[in-house]
């Protein structure tokens, strides 16, 4: 189906809306409900221009109104999608002023139903009165909410009176006026250097005009060949296993890949892609040289430990940048089980995006510290961008980041730095997943064919019980361990299942993206794990230790931020775009499906921004301390209003918290916790366990977002 036709159908669905909804009666919206979102939205719950919908009435029904709340689902994730990629919502309508149904015909209740702008389907969601009624899920990119007279609660199909009806926020996008952006290119951001190559458009959404004669206003820079030397070809991860003292030699040089028959210059550390999977025992100490081969000044985090602060890998915090050439030695401690990984935190735009990171395995010393599995596979997710003709890597900007806006978004899925990431196992095999998302920006939301995932661990440890999930969303630097097992031979697709947006004609479409293939085979696995693996266990050392902070669970907030977004000087083009636009913006941006308007943007013109809701403070500007020992309780805000709404993985360094509710929704399975996916809109409260002195970075880990200011620094004294 063609761009147009699906603007065609879409069209025709709302004008059989409007028809059906308004008749020939002329109604103002603009009247203002008695019911309305304005008194839904409470402190500490999700933003109600996104998560609330107004019902206006129809003028036979003057005295009725109401708003419909679309809550958050209970989920051990950022956010609750389908498996499919669309965004679910827990719906509870509240109402006032509907008269008795058999008043207005031969009714006998008020049905809620749920539909999309083409009328089908047709989701009865249940019967409503006045006051309010906690309903069924939505999982709709676009919809709207109808309220009807029926003779029955179990119709099928909308068939009685009309009395209320409502729009997603989502409804709201619509075609923009190509002409008023024809042929407008301004002079900000017009770069005219001939080495720049574009990046590929996105195949399924139509390129702005004017859009693609920009060019970001730094020079680009893509790795250099040693001078006087060669560059070897990267060979796979090995794994390194470090006893309590050991020492492992880093280096951190140029190798070259090659990915889909395309050769590509990049980074790696130790001539690997990833770096070697460090395995350690749980409380132990180890040593790692880092030696700087790269033109660029390097340092390295060791992300989730809570390690000596002085090893943090902070250049301008904890360290000195590691100059070319140059080398530091880092002793780290590891206080707790669990998966962690290791990247630079130094224009991390370019250097992880080229491949330097690596996972870090620290083994519990209880041996039934995870249930049994037959296989156990760390997996890296990632992506890359490529040019327009897909035969090179898109440069990086120089002097500062490019894609300051939404962040880098690649066109080629990788796995363990490989695409096609393929496994063997035999049936019946309980698989446990190790998996880590190193990408820039981009949220994976992972499924494994119709196999059973179950949920067991994430960034510091276990949850306080397992739980099942139909699918994995992970966010950059946020790390999840999965159960998953195979009862049937043949091939199981790994798939990134999201909803893509084009902003263009207004609508959602689906993009799905396999990332690699489980092949079963009809030898059955030994021993077999089914019996186990079927149990949710319950983890009482993970309970017992979080016990210890649930006095401070319902107490007052002590520290506000708000995340937020500050532009100056776009190119004309993307800003007139983005004030069009402003209607709404998706909780996650699940793609980049405007890769070229993202991509001229740059520090210079994008600021995002952690501010203090207390004292105004921003970013740097920021004055927080603690005192070891104390438990902090912070509410993080995610501003709708700004002119690009965009979700957050929220990364706290050398401490561990709590994700205690989201959106007003208590968190019912906790798991400490060292980065966390925070939607448009949403707002989430965490207790911050201040477990380890110094001076401690938070941060947002799209690495763009990052380089475009998105940091505070808090200090801990002992």
């Amino acid at each position: 189906m063609t761009r147009m036709t699906e603007f065609r159908d879409t069209l025709v669905g709302l004008t059989i809306v409007a028809l059906m909804l308004w008749g020939s009666t002329t109604y103002t919206l603009q009247q203002e409900p008695t019911i309305g979102c304005a008194s839904a939205g409470r402190d500490g719950t999700a933003d109600t221009d996104l998560y609330c919908i107004e019902l206006f009435h129809r003028p036979d029904f003057p005295e009725a109104s109401g708003h419909v709340e679309l809550g958050r689902v209970p989920s051990p994730f950022g956010t609750r999608v389908s498996t499919a990629g669309n965004h679910e919502f827990d719906v509870t309508i509240a109402v006032d002023g509907l008269p008795d149904p058999s008043s207005v015909g031969p009714y006998t209740t008020y049905v809620a139903w749920a539909t999309t702008p083409l009328l089908s389907p047709m989701v009865n969601l249940g019967s409503v009165g006045n006051g309010r009624t906690r309903l069924g899920r939505v999982g709709f990119d676009k919809f709207l909410i109808l309220i009807t007279a029926e003779v029955s609660a179990d119709v099928d199909t909308y068939q009685g009176r009309l009395v209320l009806r409502g729009i997603s926020a989502s409804m709201r996008m619509e075609p923009e006026d190509l002409l008023q952006l024809t042929g407008i290119v301004a002079n900000l951001g017009h770069n005219e250097a001939s080495e720049w190559s574009p990046p590929r458009p996105h195949p399924l959404v139509e390129m702005m005009p004017g859009v693609g004669d920009l060019r970001p206003i730094v020079t680009p820079y893509l790795p250099p060949t040693p001078i006087g030397g060669s560059v070897s070809m990267a060979r796979p991860r090995e794994i390194i296993r470090l006893q309590d003292g050991g020492t492992l030699d880093l280096e951190a040089g140029v190798v070259t890949r090659t990915i889909g028959g395309r050769t590509f210059t990049m980074f790696g550390f130790n001539g690997q892609y990833p770096g070697p999977l460090i395995r350690v025992p749980e409380d132990a100490t180890v040593t790692v040289n880092v030696i700087n081969q790269l033109d660029l000044p390097t340092a390295i985090h060791w992300h989730g430990i809570r390690l000596d602060n002085r090893y943090d890998g902070v250049p301008g915090v904890t360290q000195n940048a590691i100059q070319p050439g140059d080398s530091f030695q880092y002793r780290i401690h590891f206080p707790d089980a669990g998966l962690y990984w290791y990247h630079p935190h130094h224009r991390e735009d370019i250097q992880q995006d080229l491949g330097l990171y690596g996972n870090m395995r620290v083994d519990s010393t209880d041996p039934a510290y995870y249930g049994p599995a037959n296989y156990e596979e760390t997996l890296m997710l990632d992506d890359l961008l490529t040019t327009a003709d897909g035969l090179s890597l898109l440069p990086y900007g120089k002097e500062r980041a490019t894609h300051a806006l939404m962040g880098r978004f690649g066109n080629l899925l990788l796995v363990n730095g490989e695409p096609g990431y393929r496994l063997t196992v035999k049936r019946g095999a309980v698989v446990r997943f190790f998996l880590t998302n190193v990408s820039n920006t981009r949220t994976f939301n992972l499924s494994f064919g119709n196999a059973a995932i179950k949920l067991v661990a994430s960034d510091v440890g276990k949850f306080e019980h397992e739980t099942w999930v139909d699918s994995v969303v992970i966010a950059p630097a946020e790390r999840y361990i999965v159960d998953v097992r195979f009862p049937e031979a043949g091939s199981i697709q790994i798939v990134n299942s999201v909803q893509g947006i084009d902003h263009v004609f207004g609508n959602f479409f689906p993009e799905p993206m396999t990332l690699g293939e489980i092949v079963v085979s009809e030898s059955w696995a030994i021993p077999d794990h089914a019996t186990s693996f079927d149990a949710l266990r319950v983890h009482g050392d993970v309970v017992a230790d979080i016990d210890r902070y649930r006095s401070d669970f319902d107490r007052p907030v002590d520290r506000r931020l708000l995340l937020t977004l500050a532009v100056q000087g776009l190119p004309y083009p993307l800003e007139t775009l983005l004030n069009l636009d402003s209607s709404f913006f998706n909780p996650v941006e699940w793609s980049g499906t405007m890769p070229r308007m993202n991509w001229v943007t740059t520090g210079d013109q994008v600021e995002w921004v952690l501010r203090d809701e207390d004292t105004g403070r921003e970013n740097l500007d920021i004055d927080w301390s603690f005192r070891m020992g104390d438990r902090v309780k912070i509410r993080l805000r995610n501003d709708r209003t700004a002119i690009h709404a965009m979700q957050h993985p929220i990364h706290l360094h050398g401490q561990r918290f709590l994700v205690l509710s989201q959106d007003g929704l208590e968190n019912n399975n906790l798991v400490w916790k060292d980065t966390m996916l925070l939607p448009v809109g949403s707002t989430a409260d965490i207790l911050l366990d201040v477990s380890n002195p110094g001076r401690w970075m938070l941060h947002c880990h799209i690495a763009e977002h990052l380089e475009s200011g998105m940091k505070l620094v808090f200090d801990v004294s002992p």
